[in-house]
């Protein structure tokens, strides 16, 4: 595009929009196309745009928007509108904002950015053997790594001649440019009376300004017909943002360039993480062939379908009134479905899991060591918190006190006033965690409730004729499923409240820094959710058939609902089911709102612009039709992941294929971000993250949490302990064997002691159960029989399984968390390169502040400086 004679274009630049009449705007149209980054001027760039709405009742937000445009004039920002008529709607305006370089330098001063100042002459390490393996995953050099390796230091305008500065007008990059116009609108007044009443934000909630956003440098499919502009975005939806290209590597440093190291820290974690679990997906999968290949050795389950054994074990009725008598061989198909996730395998990949998750943690640690010193955000934690105070603090404190390390004078919330406000948030969680568990009770007792009603429907269902359905489709099944959806639904309804009223008490407790801000509302949002969702996988696992009691003596809920059983093959496959369906629920539900939603909302907007030609549909308008990214965007996407990451860890022993179905998700999961930040979201303001904050502590939580959780069920949810009690101690033959194991696993019951309440009603009994003399009945636990003088109490096969199950667990906590410490001891968190380029550049920055304390005022600074660069040594 030609920008040298955009300046006599019948347009005035000015903040007033009275003063912005446009002469030939219909010609100007034509001879001009307004996809451009920059000024009429074609010279000074577009850093940030803010769009209005004249109303015709809106003398107020006028008058804010004069003043706060004249207070940003004043400062040192260039401006320039655009009148409503050049508008595709007709009706907002847009005001573009450009930063001229006194102001730059002033405040990359004052956020302490830093800049580079000497080439990196440090050597890179050899090459990797055999390296050339992974060039079918690797990415062009130039959009891998966009810029040089520099070493850096923080920005100094006093000290100016001794940075690299080539161009001052493309020395800060956007991004850098847009997060410092950001900074400067949170904190501009826009009031002449109260000088309290500043910031971008509350401008925007007003309803003074419409929007505030930097611009995308072009659009995502094809590069910007100006040489000038960068054509970023082309090559992120190019190499990053198309599914084609989901087995590449993610060009992470072009993404952090463009979006700011905050967005860039997450796509590293989540391409980590990804990787990561494709390990742990493929031991995931090798169990599952574990299980399938040793099917025929289920000698168990060989029992329980026998009809000479299964078929001639009746067991006791499930419910009371509607439930008969039953066979165990009905049980058939579930069983060799257990075998599948209940093996010798599982121990094996409880104990992995617990030693992978240990090396994600500390391997991440290094990766992100290395990008700290790579992206400069070495030491960002002090920056962040003294200097990115949150406007809203700033506003809301009107008490003040003086800072013993700046000795300047500075907002707080009194002790008082951050107590009772601490205390009505603490109160509000609670309240809302006691909800969950009102609602899990409400889930149970359906479970109670319908199990009954369905027992007495699918008693003469015709699906009980079909071989393969009938087998599948049994009321403990249906009872099962539909519970599972309906607690996903509740699950669902809940978070979106929740989610609502987090932010409020988030905001009630006036944090004082953005960090301090998103710690807070995580900690509140994860621990809801850790209870939302996995509150219903707990309850499966570590409650259901733990309280049942035994025929003659049941336990009931409220004295109402009979507690339910799990079937003779246990609990584990009705716990995969539950993790299943919550598990993928949640992955599709949020691929959904993640992707088709914004789409949906972006083709709505924008479906009139679409008939108009691209060079009359502007830069600012098309990116002004996009989404809003969102302060709190990135934190709903951390909290999607490490949500997954508690289903494939706390859970992971009985379901060993969850890591591979989380490794599927998690690929589509890359590219789906990475298209809707480069396609349907207006540009994010860049923001710095020296790592995944709270996040980090969060996830380990969970992996010592884990530890304790697939311990457990392995020994009580899991059969595997029962078992090997029965084959190492109480089978009869020398040879050591699962044969009887059946028969030994189930206690009988004397039918004629069962009371009238909990017997069957007429005619709910199969015609089978007539037509012989059945006397007693078989129920699942280890009690002596009838006639025995301690009948219907514990055996003492009992208490050595019980013994054996807490010996197991107290082993296999110590052994994993043994290795757990002694790999996190055995690697180091930060690579020693990065300590030695790190020890580099503090040298270097000290050895020229030393010249600096030297030099005289008479002296060619800057020629003193380049001899020394050229003629230093260096330490390595």
């Amino acid at each position: 595009m030609d920008r040298t004679g955009e300046e006599n274009n019948g347009f005035h630049a000015s903040s007033d929009k009275e003063t912005l009449q446009p002469e030939n705007a219909e010609a100007d149209k034509q001879q001009q196309s307004k996809d451009s980054v920059y000024f009429r001027d074609g010279v000074r760039r577009i850093d940030f745009i803010l769009s209005y709405i004249d109303d015709k009742d809106g003398e107020k937000k006028q008058d804010r928007r004069k003043e706060f445009e004249a207070n940003l004039q004043k400062i040192g920002l260039e401006l320039e509108t655009e009148d409503k008529s050049e508008s595709e709607d007709g009706r907002t305006y847009f005001l573009k904002i450009h930063v001229p370089w006194e102001v730059l330098a002033t405040y990359a001063d004052v956020l302490k950015i830093k800049v580079p100042f000497k080439a990196n002459d440090i050597p890179d390490k050899k090459e990797v053997p055999l390296s050339w393996l992974c060039t079918p995953y690797r990415l062009p050099e130039h959009v891998m790594q966009p810029e040089p390796d520099y070493f850096t230091a923080t920005f100094d305008k006093s000290k100016i001649d001794f940075f690299l500065i080539e161009d001052k007008e493309t020395f800060f990059p956007p991004s850098t440019r847009s997060r410092i116009v950001y900074y400067i609108l949170s904190r501009c007044s826009y009031s002449k009376e109260d000088k309290d009443k500043k910031g971008i934000k509350r401008l925007l909630n007003n309803g003074t300004y419409v929007a505030a956003f930097p611009l995308h440098d072009c659009r995502y499919w094809t590069k910007s017909i100006d040489a000038n502009c960068e054509s970023e975005r082309y090559a992120l939806y190019k190499y990053w943002a198309r599914f084609s290209s989901f087995y590449k590597e993610q060009p992470l440093n072009l993404v952090r360039k463009y979006y700011g190291e905050k967005i860039g820290i997450y796509f590293a974690w989540l391409g980590f993480y990804t990787e990561m679990l494709s390990y742990a997906a493929v031991v995931g999968l090798l169990c599952f062939i574990y299980g399938l290949a040793t099917f025929d050795e289920n000698v168990w389950s060989k029992e329980i379908c026998n009809e000479t054994i299964g078929g001639q074990i009746i067991m006791c009725p499930l419910c009371d009134k509607k439930c008969g008598y039953w066979k165990l061989s009905t049980t058939c198909s579930s069983s060799w479905q257990s075998y599948l996730f209940d093996n010798t395998a599982t121990l094996f990949f409880a104990i992995f899991m617990g030693i992978w998750v240990t090396l994600f943690l500390e391997f991440w640690k290094r990766r992100q060591a290395r990008l700290e010193y790579e992206w400069d955000l070495v030491d960002m934690e002090e920056e962040q918190q003294q200097m990115q105070l949150r406007p809203e603090y700033e506003i809301k404190c009107t008490h003040r006190r003086l800072n013993q390390v700046t000795q300047e004078m500075e907002p707080y919330l009194p002790l008082t006033s951050k107590c009772a406000r601490s205390v009505l948030s603490g109160a509000t969680v609670l309240f809302w965690i006691s909800l969950i568990f009102a609602c899990i009770i409400a889930v149970i007792v359906y479970r109670l409730a319908v199990f009954a009603a369905f027992a007495g429907i699918m008693k003469d269902s015709p699906t009980n004729n079909m071989d393969l359905i009938g087998n599948l489709i049994t009321p403990q099944f249906a009872t099962s499923v539909t519970a599972s959806c309906l607690n996903f639904i509740i699950i669902m309804v809940l978070n979106f409240l929740y989610e609502h009223v987090a932010i409020k008490i988030t905001d009630m407790e006036v944090p004082r820094t953005h960090v301090e801000y998103e710690n807070k509302l995580t900690v509140k949002m994860f621990l809801f959710q850790f209870v939302n969702y996995y509150s219903s996988c707990f309850y499966v696992a570590f409650f259901k058939g733990k309280f049942v009691g035994y025929p003659g003596d049941y336990s009931y809920m409220f004295g109402k609902w009979r507690n339910e059983e799990c079937e003779p093959g246990g609990c584990l496959i009705e716990l995969t089911t539950q993790l299943v369906i919550v598990m993928v629920g949640k992955q599709v539900w949020g691929n959904i709102q993640e992707a088709l939603v914004p789409w949906l909302r972006n083709w709505w907007v924008s479906r009139s612009a679409r008939s108009h030609p691209e060079s009359l549909y502007s830069r600012w308008e098309q990116d002004h039709d996009l989404q809003s990214f969102s302060q709190l965007g990135l934190f709903y996407e951390y909290l999607e992941m490490v949500i997954q990451f508690g289903f494939i860890t706390l859970f992971v022993a009985s379901f060993p294929l969850a890591p591979l179905l989380a490794l599927m998700n998690n690929i589509l999961e890359v590219r789906v971000d990475a298209w809707k930040f480069t396609t349907q979201f207006r540009r994010p303001v860049a923001a710095k993250a020296h790592s995944i904050g709270v996040w980090d502590e969060i996830l380990n939580m969970i992996a010592v949490f884990s530890v304790v959780t697939n311990a457990f069920i392995v020994a009580f949810t899991s059969d595997m302990i029962p078992r090997l009690v029965y084959k190492y101690a109480y089978h009869l033959d020398t040879e050591s064997t699962m044969e009887g194991y059946i028969n030994n696993s189930l206690s009988v019951f004397n039918i004629s002691e069962i009371p009238e309440k909990n017997r069957p009603e007429d005619g709910e009994n199969p015609d089978w159960f007539y037509s012989s003399n059945i006397t007693t009945c078989r129920y699942r636990d280890y009690r002596y029989p009838p006639g025995h003088e301690k009948q219907y109490t514990y055996t003492m096969q009992f208490w050595h399984i019980f013994a054996a199950k807490f010996a197991f667990i107290i082993i296999m906590e110590h052994v994993v968390f043994v290795v757990k410490f002694f790999v996190a001891w055995l690697i180091p968190d930060v690579p020693s390169d990065v300590e030695a380029r790190t020890k580099r550049e503090r040298y270097l920055i000290q050895e020229y502040l030393n010249i600096l304390h030297y030099l005289k005022s008479n002296i060619n600074i800057k020629h003193v400086f380049l001899l020394y660069v050229q003629n230093s040594c260096t330490i390595f």
